[in-house]
């Protein structure tokens, strides 16, 4: 039995909720099931709530910095949950992990440089590479033995032309856990083209059992002195409005420049609610996230067992991690735009389409399984009723 409960499902209507109040407007039609953002359906865990609170009760919200309280729970959660040993200096705040990828792109590439990035992969790397007029160098994954693997000869050859990789670890929407062997084959190829990473960790608290998540940086020698890894509270513990998130950083000049890019844009200030927030689900969220992963491991098993049985023309790729399910619907002989149009006018629900992401995500969607039992029991219902 879980301690908490996460079968309740939090009524959002009146919040300004993008995924459950902006599904009409962007999948044109009412009375759809969201199950597209990648929020979860959760409450936020009540420490966090409270922390909040009581810093809301104070009468004066004005100018606040990060005090150690900021950076020893990074520190904290890094070393009990990876494995990690972080030096507070490493740490630079950020207002989101979107922003870090383009600051990471603004401080280690110049225009014209060429950047990797591995897709189907979560869209905003495409637009952090493309908005800054570098050049965008696709190692598109491969599907191989039911699961999608990295093209390391084909990112051996792009690395000799390139500056950065940008890394999903683990890999969203697909749901890989890169393991230890293939970071390390990864990291081989940046050091001999000495190319710099930055390593998307956001997922990687949600690693499901069974499976153990790698700090690319932690690695080794070169590939602590060249990666930026981003990490953030928000997926873990549903804090997405508070953006608050933060980067690692060991190298002192790779920290320098990436800090001067926050500087002249004037985006280092963050708020009041998102520090105490980040504070009280470092410091006391453990036994909340065990909960939660062994609650979204069996959302994860019973979507697959469902879809399998229903509609056993669709594969249903293993999720290690993450709390989003990647479907690919190619044997069903439809469109992207058919498949689209099926899942949101008839079956009444809304995921995010796999084209979103990237090469080698067509006729693929994206399903938040995030949500209590019942509300992902409806949508797939919904779902196997068309198919």
């Amino acid at each position: 039995m879980h301690p908490y409960n996460f079968d309740e499902l939090p009524d959002r209507r009146g919040t300004a909720s993008i995924k459950h109040e902006l599904t009409e407007k962007y999948f044109g039609r009412p009375g759809l099931l969201p199950f597209w953002v990648a929020d979860m359906d959760f409450e936020t865990p009540d420490f966090v709530r409270q922390a909040v609170m009581k810093r809301a009760m104070h009468p004066v919200y004005g100018y606040t910095f990060r005090d150690e309280r900021f950076t020893d729970a990074i520190v904290g959660w890094m070393k009990r949950r990876h494995g990690y040993d972080v030096e507070k200096e490493w740490i630079v705040f950020t207002p989101g992990i979107v922003p870090a990828l383009n600051l990471g792109v603004l401080a280690t590439t110049n225009p014209g440089d060429a950047v990797i990035v591995q897709p189907p992969v979560y869209f905003p790397f495409f637009r952090a590479v493309t908005d800054h007029g570098r050049v965008l160098i696709h190692n598109i994954l491969d599907r191989q033995e039911g699961a999608y693997r990295m093209n390391f000869d084909q990112l051996e050859q792009q690395a000799a032309q390139a500056r950065l990789l940008m890394l999903c670890n683990p890999h969203n929407p697909v749901g890989r856990c890169w393991t230890r062997q293939e970071l390390e084959q990864v990291g081989r190829i940046c050091e001999a083209y000495k190319l710099t990473v930055i390593s998307d960790e956001i997922h990687s608290d949600l690693v499901l059992p069974g499976y153990q998540h790698t700090v690319f940086a932690g690695l080794g020698k070169y590939a602590a002195e060249r990666t930026i890894t981003l990490h953030a509270p928000s997926k873990t513990f549903n804090l997405a409005g508070l953006s608050t998130a933060f980067a690692i950083i060991p190298n002192e000049d790779l920290r320098k420049n990436f800090e001067a890019w926050i500087d002249k844009l004037h985006i280092g200030l963050g708020n009041i609610f998102g520090i105490e927030a980040l504070i009280a689900a470092f410091g006391q969220g453990d036994r909340w996230l065990d909960a939660l992963l062994r609650y979204l491991a069996d959302n994860a098993r019973f979507a697959r067992d469902f879809l399998t049985q229903r509609m056993p023309e669709l594969k249903v790729y293993p999720l290690e991690a993450t709390y989003l399910l990647w479907l690919d619907f190619s044997q069903y002989g439809l469109n992207d735009s058919d498949l689209h149009n099926l899942l949101t006018e008839k079956a009444g629900v809304a995921l995010s389409r796999g084209s979103d992401f990237g090469p080698r995500g067509e006729n693929c969607m994206r399903l938040n399984v995030a949500c209590p039992r019942s509300m992902l029991q409806e949508g797939l219902e919904r779902m196997a009723a068309q198919f």
